[in-house]
């Protein structure tokens, strides 16, 4: 009895061993977690445009949010929208969190805008083999006077200036990507002391940023603590990953000339519902993705045209000539819709031309066979008969009846018909059919 007790306090005692220790190895596990530096990494592989300066600005929000210690922002853009660069270099410049940029991996560019913001960073890194640069304005929507073009210019290089300076880079090398759109690859931008550092992946780039010492915009120092840190990669939300791939001028104007197609079958046949319902969404859909997109009004009016032209083509017939002449001012429409400053942002020559070739064929077949069910008039009763095949039902000397289309009707006849012969209406008058024998009786082209 005094064993058993001695061995269940053992087991006890033992048990609040193993409990405690659980509980120390738990906070342990907590406290090496917590001392692990946290890095947010976001990955900018799409063109600089309203859709890429929402994710940003929620990358750096997060990352503040989070406790990171840093946001990494691994860039490859051709470019984009000075606007929407300007958003992100706004919400880089105002991050809590320093903004590390780095060009990577080989082969990625930072081009145009792309330049723009990684020159704004705290950090700047480039991977080998890559490049920067070509940092020119692009005019949308046609090449101003000389005096627009040189405030533009000038607006740009000063803006550029103003926080390349403040990051203790050399401003007259960045400057040189803007006037003369140099590209630097990533040991001539080290060199000009445009970037901070050369890493060939993340791990490298954190490893050697440990321990640094960087001035923030403000001007505040700020050390680096960066060692071993977990990186935490922030994919974009269902949202955003749809309008990337709306924003697509490509996927916008199929959405556009697929719905308006369905909209007409809608209208053609009444009551389908279905594509109706779905055409109205995917024009609506393409309204909302080019509306993010800078739009030229003289496309549109090309578009505009190209409907009318086909619309005609349909209604009179020109042997073509108005088909032909709305397909090339759609597929001219399409080609300059969007006045983007980089190509990755326009319709591509072959989107153009097949979705114009298609839409024009098949709008044309499509009215044209409207244009000639509404012309065609609605015969009824014996007006309905003239043309058709009957049978008679008894000897015709002249009159008698005939059964024609599943009816009986009186019928006369200028010779006698025997009975069961095959005769064609030629006429009427009142609800007594003229009928003649069926091969006296005029084609059907004569008789029309």
């Amino acid at each position: 009895m005094v064993q058993r007790k001695r061995g269940s306090l053992l087991r006890i005692a033992a048990l609040l061993a193993m409990t405690g220790m659980g509980s120390g190895f738990g906070s342990y596990l907590q406290a090496q977690q917590s001392s692990t530096p946290l890095v947010d990494k976001f990955v900018l592989k799409d063109t600089v445009q309203p859709v890429t300066e929402g994710e940003l600005t929620q990358a750096i929000t997060r990352a503040s949010q989070d406790g990171a210690q840093a946001v990494l922002v691994e860039m490859d853009t051709p470019g984009g929208l000075v606007e929407s660069m300007r958003g992100m270099v706004a919400a880089m410049m105002a991050s809590k969190v320093p903004v590390i940029v780095f060009v990577g991996p080989s082969g990625a560019r930072a081009g145009s805008a792309g330049f723009f913001l990684l020159e704004a960073s705290d950090v700047a890194a480039m991977a080998p083999g890559t490049e920067a640069g070509a940092a020119h304005v692009v005019f949308m929507g046609g090449k101003p006077d000389d005096t627009e073009a040189q405030k533009v210019e000038n607006d740009a290089e000063a803006f550029l200036r103003s926080y390349v300076t403040r990051r203790n880079r050399n401003a007259d090398a960045a400057t040189d990507a803007l006037k003369t759109s140099h590209s630097y690859t990533a040991e001539e931008a080290l060199n000009q002391h445009l970037i901070d550092l050369i890493a060939n992946n993340d791990a490298q780039l954190l490893a050697a940023l440990d321990g640094r010492e960087i001035t923030r915009l403000d001007g505040s120092k700020l050390t680096l603590h960066l060692a071993n840190a977990r990186i935490q990669l922030i994919r974009p939300s269902l949202r955003d990953e749809l309008l990337g791939w709306l924003v697509d001028p490509n996927i916008a104007m199929l959405f556009l000339v697929g719905g308006a197609l369905l909209i007409y079958l809608e209208f053609n046949s009444p009551g389908t519902i279905v594509p109706g319902a779905l055409g109205t969404l995917m024009v609506l859909l393409a309204i909302f993705a080019l509306n993010l997109l800078p739009i030229r009004y003289t496309a549109v009016l090309l578009l505009v045209a190209a409907l009318v032209l086909l619309l005609l083509e349909a209604k009179f017939g020109a042997h073509g000539v108005l088909a032909s002449a709305g397909i090339v001012c759609l597929t001219f429409g399409m080609l300059t819709l969007v006045a983007a400053p980089v190509p990755e942002m326009r319709v591509t020559p072959w989107v153009a031309l097949a979705v114009s070739a298609a839409f024009g064929g098949i709008t044309v077949f499509l009215v044209r066979l409207a244009v000639r069910a509404r012309e065609r008039k609605s015969l009824l009763g014996a007006d309905a008969m003239v043309g058709c095949r009957a049978i008679a039902m008894e000897h015709l000397a002249p009159e008698g009846h005939v059964l024609v289309e599943g009816e009986i009707w009186r019928a006369v006849a200028p010779d006698p018909v025997a009975k069961g012969a095959t005769v064609r209406v030629v006429s009427h008058q009142d609800n007594l059919l003229r009928v003649t024998s069926d091969s006296q009786a005029p084609s059907p082209a004569t008789n029309a």
